[in-house]
């Protein structure tokens, strides 16, 4: 029996992307060109990278390949490029990180257990080989990594994370209750 098989790694996945499209409401539209140093990605563009992080493994799952080789990884690229290249409103990266996190998700939930224990080999990878389960667990901890990021460019901007806020909603009220606890 597995614990954590293709349904959970769906709804992990799904928890990750809601938190990141709320991180992304949260940065008014006219920061989304924000950059936190020279050469990296703006918010905009890390957004995107985000959203459309799943299109190298559509290459292999969906098309249900044993091995890295024979994928056109220039052509991949290119698509890739080509998308985080153009501009992109507040509105269309909300969308694009709804739609393809929603494509995402309803694909990695109706894999077998089967299907996520077979092995990928990668020519010349460190490791050699990785499971499909692996490798579908990688790509939310790759949005995990961008959404961290991102949270350090929202306080780089001034605005605390909805996560933090959240906690510390949890914190003074959990003093308030204790407060009313305590004997006069």
């Amino acid at each position: 029996m597995t614990y954590y098989g293709a349904k959970e790694l769906a709804d992990s996945f799904t928890t990750v992307r809601k938190n990141t499209i709320l991180v992304a409401e949260d940065i008014p539209e006219e920061k989304y060109s924000f950059a936190a140093a020279p050469d990296v990605r703006t918010i905009e563009k890390l957004l995107v990278h985000i959203a459309i992080s799943h299109w190298w493994q559509d290459q292999i799952h969906m098309e249900k390949r044993t091995s890295m080789d024979g994928i056109d990884f220039q052509a991949l690229m290119q698509r890739v490029m080509e998308e985080e290249g153009r501009s992109h409103t507040k509105a269309e990266v909300l969308d694009l990180l709804r739609k393809e996190g929603e494509i995402w998700a309803n694909f990695v939930a109706g894999l077998s257990e089967d299907f996520l224990s077979q092995t990928i080999t990668i020519t010349g990878g460190t490791p050699p080989s990785r499971t499909r389960f692996e490798m579908l667990l990688s790509g939310k901890e790759h949005e995990m990594h961008h959404r961290g990021q991102l949270m350090l460019m929202q306080r780089m901007i001034g605005i605390v994370p909805h996560l933090t806020r959240a906690m510390q909603e949890q914190m003074a009220q959990m003093q308030r209750q204790a407060q009313e606890k305590k004997p006069a």
